[in-house]
C-alpha cells in the first residue's frame, strides 16, 4: 500500500512556472499533486481519478477557470474547486465564487494563505483523505462510483441511518461496510438478511431474548442491536422484513432503547443502523406491505448503486481485481483474451457484478491455457451470448447517448458539447446528424 497523503489535488494553469511552484509547495506539505495545462486535460484527469481538490488559474486560452467549474460543478457534485487569479480580475473571482468556486486566490500566491485555503476546502470535502483501505474491497474507475464513494465517504462522518438502495449483485453490502470503517465507530459491523430469517427467529436475532421467553429458550442472549452497540448494524433486505416485525424496529429506532423478547426492561444502546434493499420501497408503501413512518426513519441518508451495466468501463478492472484473488486461491494466473474481453463489457449482467465474478470464476477454473477465449465466454454466458448485439451496434448505441448527454449538460449550444468533447465543430454537426439528434431539441 502507498503511504498516506493529506489528499489528492489537481492543478490546471498555463503557466509551467506557477505550476512547478505551486506543485513544489503542496508536496512538501504533504498533498499529492498532479499538475495539468489546460481545462480540456484537467477533466480526463478528473475522469480517471477523482481528486480531492482543484485549483485552476481564471484566464486561460481555450477553456477557462470559469468553464471549467461550469464542467466541474455538472460532472462531479461536490468537488471544491480553487480559482487562482490576477488583481485585475478579482470581479470575475467573485463571480466564480458565487457560481460553486470555494474562494479565490490572487497572484502571486501567498504560501501561507495557500495552504490555509487548501485546508479549508479539504474539510468541505469531506476532511483530510488519509487513505483508502475505508473503500479497499470496492474496485471503481468509473464518475459515476467515484461519485458515489465520495458521498459515502461524507455520510459516514455523520451519526445518521443509511439506505442504500439497488438491484441484487451491485455490492450493497460491500458498500456499508465500506461507510462503517470510513466512520469514527469503534464498534463492529454486524449484518443480517433480512429475508433469510423467519420472522419469530429474526425478532430474538435483532433484540435477543429473556431465560425461558420461549421454548429453547434455555439461556440469556443478546441480539445484535446489542452486539453491533457503538458500531454499525447493517439490515439486509430490509424490504422483506414481516410487517409485525417494522413496528418493533420502528419503535427501537426511535427510543434507542431494545427490549429483549420476554423480558419486562429495555436497555440503551448506540448502534448505527444501515439499510439496503432490491425493492421499490414506495411501491411497496403504496400497497401496504412497508411502514412509511419506518421508511423516513431509515432513509435520512439514500445511495443508490448502479448497475453494473452502467459502469461498464469498471468491468475489466473488476476482471483483474477477481483474477488475482484466484490465484492467490491456488488457481493458475490466467486472462482474458481481447475478443473475450470485448464479449464482457457488452453483455447486459442482470445478476450484475456477483454475476461477473461468478462467470469469471467458473471460467478461469476451467480454462486450460492461460488465455480465456471468446469461445469459453460464450459458453459461460449460455443464452445471453445470443442475446449480445454486435460491438459495432453497442458502440453505436453507446455514442448515441454519449451525444444526448453531452447536448443535455450543454442545453444545445453545440460549440459548448464540441468543446467538451474534444471534436472539431464541423465533425461533431456531422456525428449529431448521423445519429439524428437535433440541438433544438435540447436547448432550455
Amino acid at each position: 500500500m502507498t503511504a498516506a497523503t493529506n489528499g489528492d489535488i489537481l492543478l490546471v494553469d498555463d503557466d509551467p512556472g506557477l505550476l512547478r511552484l505551486l506543485s513544489i509547495r503542496l508536496n512538501a506539505a504533504g498533498y499529492d499533486v498532479r499538475a495539468v495545462q489546460s481545462g480540456e486535460i484537467a477533466l480526463e484527469a478528473v475522469e480517471t481519478q477523482r481528486p480531492d481538490l482543484v485549483i485552476t488559474d481564471l484566464r486561460m486560452d481555450r477553456m477557462d477557470g470559469m468553464q471549467l467549474l461550469d464542467e466541474l460543478n455538472s460532472r462531479c457534485t461536490g468537488l471544491p474547486v480553487l480559482i487562482l487569479t490576477a488583481h485585475g480580475t478579482i470581479p470575475d473571482a467573485v463571480s466564480a465564487t458565487q457560481e460553486g468556486a470555494v474562494a479565490f486566490l490572487t497572484k502571486p500566491v501567498d504560501k501561507t494563505n495557500l495552504l490555509d485555503h487548501v485546508e479549508r476546502a479539504l474539510l468541505l470535502n469531506g476532511g483530510r483523505k488519509t487513505d483508502r483501505s475505508w473503500r479497499a474491497d470496492i474496485v471503481s474507475r468509473s464518475t459515476a462510483m467515484e461519485e458515489l464513494l465520495n458521498q459515502a465517504r461524507r455520510l459516514a462522518k455523520t451519526e445518521s441511518s443509511v439506505l442504500i438502495t439497488g438491484a441484487s449483485g451491485t455490492g450493497k453490502e460491500l458498500l456499508a461496510r465500506a461507510i462503517h470503517r470510513a466512520s469514527e465507530r469503534s464498534g463492529e459491523f454486524v449484518a443480517i438478511n433480512c429475508a433469510a430469517i423467519p420472522e419469530a427467529l429474526l425478532e430474538s436475532e435483532l433484540f435477543g431474548h429473556a431465560k425461558g421467553a420461549f421454548t429453547g429458550a434455555l439461556r440469556e442472549r443478546a441480539g445484535l442491536f446489542e452486539h453491533a452497540s457503538s458500531g454499525t448494524l447493517f439490515l439486509d433486505e430490509i424490504g422483506d422484513m414481516p410487517l409485525s416485525l417494522q413496528a418493533k424496529l420502528l419503535r427501537v429506532l426511535q427510543e434507542r432503547r431494545v427490549r429483549p423478547v420476554g423480558s419486562n426492561s429495555a436497555m440503551a444502546i448506540d448502534t448505527r443502523v444501515i439499510s439496503a434493499t432490491n425493492h421499490d420501497l414506495d411501491s411497496a408503501m403504496s400497497n401496504g406491505t412497508f411502514r412509511e413512518d419506518l421508511y423516513y426513519r431509515l432513509n435520512v441518508l439514500e445511495l443508490k448503486m448502479p448497475l453494473l451495466a452502467e459502469r461498464r468501463e469498471d468491468i475489466p478492472a473488476l476482471v483483474a481485481h477477481k483474477l488475482e484473488d484466484l490465484a492467490k486461491e491456488g488457481i493458475s494466473s490466467k486472462r482474458f483474451s481481447p475478443g473475450a474481453m470485448e464479449l464482457l463489457i457488452s453483455a447486459e449482467w442482470p445478476g450484475n457484478v456477483r454475476q461477473l465474478f461468478n462467470l469469471v470464476e467458473k471460467t478461469a477454473a476451467l480454462a486450460a491455457s492461460p488465455v480465456i477465449s471468446v469461445r469459453q465466454v460464450k459458453r459461460a454466458l449460455g443464452d445471453q451470448s445470443a442475446a449480445l448485439r454486435p460491438f459495432a451496434e453497442a458502440r453505436e448505441e453507446f455514442t448515441r447517448s454519449y451525444l444526448i448527454e453531452l447536448m443535455r449538460l450543454a442545453q444545445g449550444n453545440v460549440s459548448k458539447a464540441a468543446r467538451m468533447a474534444k471534436r472539431n465543430r464541423t465533425d461533431f454537426y456531422r456525428l449529431l446528424s448521423k445519429h439524428r439528434l437535433d440541438a433544438a431539441d435540447f436547448k432550455a
